[in-house]
C-alpha cells in the first residue's frame, strides 16, 4: 500500500511541476519595455503602411520610411499593445490598411534595428491621433 501511495505522490508532483513549467513559458518569452527599447531615444517616423499583424501578444505595423539624407527606403517594424488593449483604446482590425500614411511617435530599439515601440499614431489623411497601447511605463 505504501508503494502505491508513494508512486502516486511522485507522479502527482511530477505532473504539477510539468504544468508549472509549461504555464511559465509564455511569461518567459514575453519581454519588458526597458529590455528591448530605450526610452531616452524617442523617434518620430512618417511612412506608408506595408503590413499589419493583428496578433497576440503584440500588434506589429510595418511602414516604409524614406531616409531624408540618402533617399533610401527602410521598412520599420512598430510594436504596439495587444489586440485587447487596442480595442479598448478605440482601434478596430481595419483601422489601418496597407497604403495608409501614418506619423508615429515612439522609442527606438536598443539594438539599433529599424524597430520601435509606438506610443501614438496619427492618420495623416484625417489627422486622427490614436494611442498605441505601448508597454512603456508612464
Amino acid at each position: 500500500m505504501k508503494t502505491i501511495i508513494a508512486g502516486t505522490t511522485i507522479a502527482a508532483a511530477l505532473s504539477l511541476t510539468a504544468s508549472v513549467l509549461v504555464a511559465a513559458l509564455p511569461a518567459h518569452a514575453h519581454h519588458s519595455f526597458p529590455a528591448q527599447y530605450d526610452e531616452s531615444k524617442p523617434i518620430e517616423l512618417t511612412g506608408t503602411v506595408t503590413k499589419v499583424e493583428w496578433t497576440n501578444p503584440h500588434i506589429f505595423i510595418y511602414i516604409d520610411v524614406e531616409d531624408a539624407e540618402s533617399s533610401e527606403v527602410v521598412n520599420w517594424a512598430l510594436e504596439m499593445g495587444g489586440p485587447n488593449s487596442l480595442l479598448r483604446l478605440g482601434w478596430k482590425r481595419d483601422s489601418l490598411k496597407t497604403g495608409d500614411i501614418i506619423a508615429v511617435e515612439g522609442s527606438l530599439a536598443r539594438d539599433g534595428s529599424p524597430l520601435a515601440n509606438a506610443q501614438s499614431i496619427v492618420m495623416t489623411a484625417t489627422g486622427q491621433r490614436m494611442l498605441a497601447g505601448s508597454s512603456r511605463g508612464e
